[in-house]
C-alpha cells in the first residue's frame, strides 16, 4: 500500500529506507542525503504489514515561465523488496498525484542503471550523463 505524507508524517520511514539504500549500500555522504527540499516535498511510502520497505519523494517547482513541474527523487526500495513492483508502486502514485494537482510535466535524476525503469512510465533521458554523489545519473522528462 503506498501513502503520500508530508515530511512530518513521513521522516522516521522514510529516512530509515533513505540512510540504508543510500548512505550504507550506495555510499552517499549522508551530508548530503537529508535537504531543504524534505520539508516542501510530497513523500510516497509503501508499507507491508505496516512495515515501511520503499519511499520516494516528489517536489514542486515553479518555473520562471510560470510553468509548474514536480521533480521526483529519492526513489529508494530495500534490497529484499526489490523486483516485488513497488518502486512501481511509488511511481504511478506519485504520478496520480501530481495529476491530480494538475502538473503536467516531471524531471528526476536518474541513477544510469535504473533509466529503463523509468522509461516504462514514459520519461525520456535528456542531456549527458552526469555525477551525483559520485553515482553516474542522467536528466530525464516527462511532459503529460
Amino acid at each position: 500500500m503506498v501513502e503520500i505524507k508530508t515530511w512530518n508524517e513521513a521522516q522516521e520511514d522514510s529516512y530509515g529506507i533513505r540512510e540504508e539504500v543510500f548512505i550504507h549500500e550506495q555510499g552517499v555522504p549522508e551530508s548530503l542525503e537529508l535537504d531543504e527540499f524534505d520539508e516542501i516535498a510530497w513523500h510516497a511510502l509503501v508499507y507491508l504489514d505496516q512495515i515501511p520497505v520503499a519511499t520516494s519523494r516528489m517536489v514542486r517547482e515553479e518555473l520562471d515561465d510560470h510553468r509548474v513541474l514536480y521533480r521526483i527523487g529519492r526513489m529508494a526500495v530495500l534490497r529484499e523488496y526489490r523486483g516485488c513492483g513497488y518502486g512501481s508502486d511509488m511511481m504511478q502514485a506519485l504520478l496520480k498525484y501530481g495529476q491530480s494537482e494538475g502538473v503536467q510535466e516531471y524531471y528526476l535524476h536518474a541513477q544510469t542503471y535504473a533509466v529503463k525503469f523509468y522509461e516504462r512510465f514514459g520519461f525520456i533521458a535528456e542531456g549527458d550523463e552526469f555525477e551525483e554523489a559520485g553515482i553516474p545519473h542522467l536528466q530525464m522528462r516527462l511532459k503529460k
